[in-house]
């Protein structure tokens, strides 16, 4: 297993376009990292230069106590597992995990103790005389991922390997590769643009916009706090909601002033708000930290956290309802329990939860905090 480590690193196309730009990570022996971030943020140009497949402009990738930028890929000890499945057709199960081994002229028993392992690893044991196509779309990505576990690799790299999956099995397939992870503790490196895989299955993760690494911590640090409004509006479903308001100290503190509502400021250290009195600030608050005043809620309502909405829209998803509700101009996204009696068309007063209420700067887009 091994620790990689990247330093200062670059990747600049046609010295005009930066792709990855002075991306310092640091990825612990046996964890599992997720790249998180929209298309074209340089995640997965990050994983390739890592693999080897991108040459880096400036910087250093060190996997273990090696810097590999003039290693060739297949001298990293570093296994891939990509979108596609990329299996051989004409080869079965067995011999499309085995094929790398004979390659590298790994004796035979080893080969079958590897694969076997692999395969009982992965539920692939009755099917290793199949062929691809005689697998479903599962059991085609668990072949590849058996394939570079047998490798028995010092990293494992992941670009997208669940995007081709239908929804249920993307679950049942994320919780299984979870589980290898334990099992194995082999550093992992995935990549992924869906924030519910960053979320759910990464120790860490690292979430990345045009190149630029934003932010990297666990996934619960980042969600409770976001350094900047990209970060907060990009991780969690539905997004969070962002009001313009202006930051007012008043006798009894500091009220976020929205025009068509006020509250109170989130508890923030009184030294950071004085800077902002009087002047424009971004509020954010996460739809499931918005309640339905009328119902038993984790938090006491009071003048200082209740506002007055009217709700446009609601959507019925089970155990909650997702509302799309209006204060004055401002539109805000709220997931409630069902119990709600709260219809479209009609005002519905909701309790806010200031305690996890956020502040940004309107000019930086940074977190005030």
């Amino acid at each position: 297993m091994a620790q990689v480590t990247l330093k200062n690193v670059f990747k600049r196309y046609d010295n005009k376009v930066t792709a990855v730009n002075d991306l310092n990570l640091d990825i612990r022996d046996k964890e599992f990292m997720v790249l998180v971030g929209p298309s074209g943020c340089g995640k997965t140009t990050t994983m390739r230069m890592i693999a080897g497949l991108e040459e880096i402009s400036d910087g250093t990738v060190q996997i273990g106590d090696r810097v590999v930028n003039d290693v060739s890929p297949k001298d990293r000890d570093i296994a891939m597992v990509f979108q596609n499945y990329a299996l051989y057709p004409h080869m079965t199960v067995y011999e499309n995990m085995a094929f790398g081994l004979k390659l590298r002229k790994v004796p035979k028993a080893d080969i079958t103790r590897r694969v076997n392992e692999a395969a009982s690893q992965l539920g692939l044991e009755s099917l290793l005389q199949r062929t691809p196509k005689q697998l479903s779309g599962g059991q085609r990505q668990r072949v590849a991922l058996g394939r570079a576990i047998v490798r028995e690799p010092q990293v494992f790299l992941m670009d997208e390997p669940l995007s081709n999956l239908d929804a249920k099995l993307r679950v049942q397939t994320r919780a299984e590769l979870i589980k290898l992870h334990r099992r194995l503790g082999i550093t992992t490196i995935y990549v992924t643009h869906d924030q519910v895989e960053a979320m759910t299955m990464g120790d860490r993760m690292a979430v990345m916009k045009d190149g630029l690494l934003n932010q990297c911590d666990t996934p619960m640090n980042i969600y409770t706090n976001p350094v900047n409004m990209f970060v907060a509006g990009f991780i969690g479903t539905p997004s969070m909601n962002f009001v313009k308001a202006t930051l007012v100290k008043g006798a009894n503190g500091y009220t976020v002033d929205a025009g068509s509502f006020k509250v109170a400021a989130p508890p923030i250290d009184d030294s950071l708000l004085a800077q902002y009195a009087g002047k424009p600030v971004i509020f954010g608050i996460r739809p499931a930290d918005i309640f339905d005043k009328s119902l038993k809620n984790p938090v006491e309502a009071t003048e200082a956290n209740t506002i007055r909405t009217l709700v446009d829209v609601s959507e019925p998803m089970g155990d909650i309802v997702t509302f799309y509700l209006t204060a004055g101009p401002h539109q805000l996204v709220a997931t409630i329990d069902s119990e709600t009696k709260a219809k479209d068309g009609e005002a519905l007063d909701v309790v806010l939860d200031l305690a996890k209420s956020h502040l940004f700067d309107p000019e930086t887009e940074q977190a005030i905090r």
